[in-house]
């Protein structure tokens, strides 16, 4: 009978296998170390005063020089890992404040705005300086004049406006987007103002955009949460 003896298989595949680790994980020791430090620039800074020409020692000034270089690097890199933490906390808290805006009302720029069938349309019109006479004009998408608001005389201001969604014979309008445009005689001129209306919020956005924090308007598309300039209370 021929006997087989594995012991050298055995012991050659375990040594093998005891090499591969080991130089996988000396691989991966090398690849998480990239960065220089502490222990790193003191080694090194002891092996240039050890190696250093007698005759021409390290002066103090230099020494303290590299200290001082190496401590500001290694203080900078600090502080921006702590930037990055502070900005990603601020993201949070910035993006848990816009989520609690779901169901209310923002004020923001917009030259039309969203009636809805139960609702009025309200805002603010800013008038750079007093106006004998100042007017809003709502009209539908195909540009139909549905409405004419006469406003009268105004000072400058802030001025607050309110459409109940009525045309010019009294009855009700569609639910639907609608344009708004503000004007004003100012010195004899006339001019268009800016507008400011409140919109509902259904959702918001705090992905990735590139664009922050997005508020999405009913029926109004999205708006950056920055151009929001007020807060109404939640209506559903």
């Amino acid at each position: 009978m021929t006997t087989i003896n594995n012991s050298n298989n055995i012991a050659d595949f375990s040594s093998q296998f005891k090499t591969e680790k080991k130089d996988a994980a000396e691989q991966a020791a090398e690849t998480t170390r990239k960065e220089l430090g502490q222990e790193d620039f003191f080694s090194l800074l002891t092996q240039e005063l050890a190696y250093q020409d007698p005759f021409k020692p390290v002066e103090n000034s230099e020494m303290v020089a590299q200290m001082a270089s190496f401590t500001t690097a290694d203080g900078i890199s600090k502080m921006d890992t702590k930037f990055e933490q502070l900005n990603t906390i601020m993201s949070s808290n910035q993006a848990l404040q816009a989520s609690s805006l779901v169901g209310s009302k923002v004020l923001a720029p917009a030259s039309s705005a969203f009636l809805s069938a139960d609702e009025n349309v309200s805002g603010r019109i800013d008038l750079p300086q007093g106006a004998p006479n100042m007017r809003l004009q709502i009209a539908n998408q195909v540009g139909e004049v549905v409405k004419v608001i006469d406003m009268g005389e105004q000072k400058a201001g802030a001025i607050p406006f309110e459409w109940d969604g009525t045309d010019m014979n009294g009855n009700k309008v569609a639910e639907g987007s609608y344009r708004l445009k503000a004007s004003a005689s100012i010195d004899g001129n006339a001019q268009d103002l800016k507008i400011l209306s409140f919109q509902h919020v259904e959702s918001v956005n705090i992905g990735n955009t590139g664009n922050g924090i997005m508020l999405n308007l009913k029926g109004m598309g999205s708006l950056p949460l920055s151009q929001a300039t007020e807060v109404a209370s939640k209506t559903y």
